[in-house]
């Protein structure tokens, strides 16, 4: 593919629409500078021997003109003193290097086009590289701040679930000194009933014992009963 056909598809390119259905942004557009600067280096280089070759042919041009008016001078000469001869020679020398001149301006005319055409490539790839790094100086920056909202998402769910966790133990532990005083408590209940229903038993052997005695004790004699016997 030729440098201007590469650069045509570069500077056309829809850098936004690329990286919307780029899978990884930040790569791509890494990619497309990288492409665009060696692209840039290469149309510099190809510009930069082309502008020689322009002053070089300019060079040429103007020395073929100072020629071609120099020996017009010395062909007016020869015709002022008489001597033909001698201008039609230094005519001869006038219209080749008028031709070569000639000649030359053609090629000076294509080649200024030439570098008039690298000059506005150049401009639009580097407009084209410079909206190119602004995006990606904008989506590494985005990429930063995400990287940052997750580092502090982690950070938060690692504190809430360290402290969850952390909650969980301290309300087993309660549960469990609770529950042990559940027990303590039950067995203290357990005791106090069974002495409640020894000290229970304990009123009724002294009912059953007071009942007992008052049968054993003698009944008293009736004085009519007395007075019959004597």
């Amino acid at each position: 593919m030729g440098i201007f056909s590469r650069i045509g598809e570069i500077v056309n390119a829809n850098i936004s629409a690329m990286l919307e259905k780029a899978e990884d942004p930040v790569k791509m557009v890494k990619m497309m500078i990288h492409e665009m600067e060696d692209t840039l280096m290469e149309i510099k280089s190809s510009a930069a021997e082309v502008i020689a070759e322009e002053k070089r042919i300019n060079r040429n041009v103007r020395q073929f003109d100072e020629k071609s008016t120099s020996w017009q001078q010395k062909a007016e000469l020869a015709v002022s003193r008489g001597r033909d001869d001698l201008a039609r020679e230094a005519l001869e020398q006038k219209l080749a290097y008028t031709r070569k001149g000639t000649a030359l301006k053609g090629r000076q005319e294509e080649i200024k086009q030439l570098v008039d055409h690298y000059r506005a490539d150049i401009l639009r790839l580097e407009e084209k590289l410079q909206s190119a790094r602004l995006r990606q100086r904008s989506l590494m920056e985005r990429q930063q701040r995400q990287a940052k909202r997750r580092r502090v998402e982690e950070h938060i769910y690692q504190a809430t679930t360290g402290n969850l966790s952390r909650f969980d133990q301290l309300e087993s532990r309660i549960d469990r000194v609770e529950a042990d005083a559940d027990v303590v408590a039950m067995s203290n209940e357990s005791l106090d009933r069974r002495f409640e229903e020894l000290e229970h038993e304990n009123e009724v052997e002294k009912e059953l014992e007071s009942l007992k005695q008052k049968g054993r004790a003698p009944k008293k004699r009736k004085k009519d009963d007395v007075s019959a016997e004597d």
